[in-house]
């Protein structure tokens, strides 16, 4: 595993033995608006902190919560904690996301971690996408489920029209609220819709593990799917409402 890749998994490694303890009540504080829009909380920003740490002599570091944090030729898009309001919540569907991109523009490595999974999905210019866990330093690559019955509609309350047209041409679907923990698990469910405007820390990484399959980015939408059928009738559908 690249050196990179390592001292992300290191970074993930050190939140989440944070995670066994109770949470400190600062981590639920909210704070101002982070660079993404969102507003930032204490547990986003200590996560950042340790990515910062564990990262930053790689490039310049960009992340959601604090926009660019230091100078480099090469940048690094992180999203601290993927799915916050999970984790405040003890829903477990939460996470990190990173991506390296090179001086030329790049991506030559992601990883997505599950911290409530201990799941690890990365990517890198020399391997396919692999999978494994947390603490084990076993990988294998992420192979394709052919046993799925549903996929993955992020942001699904925002829109009630496509829910209803999904649901009228029997697509059953789930929105657990983790854009980029989504896309990683793309190839293990029927597809991975989200509509609305997105950002680079939501999509980075996460599309990075996609390589290989069915992805349609469009300016207010985007499917990925392990079956080309599948995405060209969820697009159709969309474009039918939207």
């Amino acid at each position: 595993m690249h050196p990179f890749l390592l001292a992300t998994l290191k970074a993930n490694e050190t939140i989440y033995d944070a995670l066994k303890n109770i949470h400190p009540q600062e981590w639920y504080h909210k704070n101002e608006i982070g660079a993404g829009g969102d507003i930032s909380c204490g547990f986003d920003l200590f996560a950042e902190k340790i990515f910062y740490e564990h990262l930053n002599h790689f490039g310049s570091i960009e992340s959601e919560e604090s926009g660019v944090m230091n100078k480099g030729d090469t940048k690094i898009i992180i999203d601290p904690i993927d799915g916050s309001d999970n984790a405040l919540s003890r829903f477990g569907y939460f996470g990190t996301s990173v991506a390296y991109i090179n001086a030329e523009g790049v991506l030559e490595h992601a990883m997505v971690c599950n911290l409530a999974t201990l799941e690890v999905f990365w990517i890198s210019v020399s391997s396919k996408p692999q999978h494994g866990k947390l603490f084990q330093n076993k990988w294998m690559p992420i192979e394709v489920n052919n046993y799925s019955q549903i996929g993955i509609f992020e942001r699904a309350y925002a829109y009630p029209s496509i829910v209803q047209a999904l649901h009228d041409n029997n697509i059953k679907f789930r929105s657990p609220g983790a854009l980029a923990l989504s896309l990683a698990y793309a190839r293990w469910v029927d597809f991975v819709l989200f509509v609305g405007p997105f950002r680079i820390y939501d999509v980075a990484a996460g599309l990075a593990l996609c390589e290989g399959l069915e992805v349609i980015i469009q300016k207010d939408y985007a499917i990925v799917s392990k079956e080309k059928d599948i995405a060209l009738k969820i697009e159709q559908i969309i474009n039918s409402i939207l």
